[in-house]
């Protein structure tokens, strides 16, 4: 048995089930939606830890926390830009 008392035959008869409904270029695309959702929730969780300790680091130097808001601006507006050009070399909403 595996986990939650499904056996292996019965996951493998449920992706078979799932592959014929919605066929594999559906599922890709699912596949690549969320792989970007959870690209994205770490970089945001990453960007979130960075920006508590440059919190903390800016209480000593003003002049450090100018400098990262600048840095942070032109990498935000790049990923912005990556993300259009994905959207737009995928046909938009496919």
């Amino acid at each position: 048995m595996g986990p939650g008392g499904i056996s292996p035959w019965s996951l493998l008869l449920i992706l078979v089930i799932v592959l014929l409904l919605f066929g594999t270029k559906k599922l890709r695309n699912v596949g690549t939606d969320l792989g970007g959702a959870l690209k994205g929730f770490k970089s945001a969780m990453s960007d979130g830890e960075k920006a508590a300790e440059d919190g903390q680091d800016s209480q000593e130097d003003p002049e450090s926390l100018e400098e990262n808001d600048a840095e942070s601006d032109a990498t935000s507006s790049t990923a912005r830009r990556e993300q259009v050009k994905e959207k737009d070399s995928s046909g938009g909403n496919a």
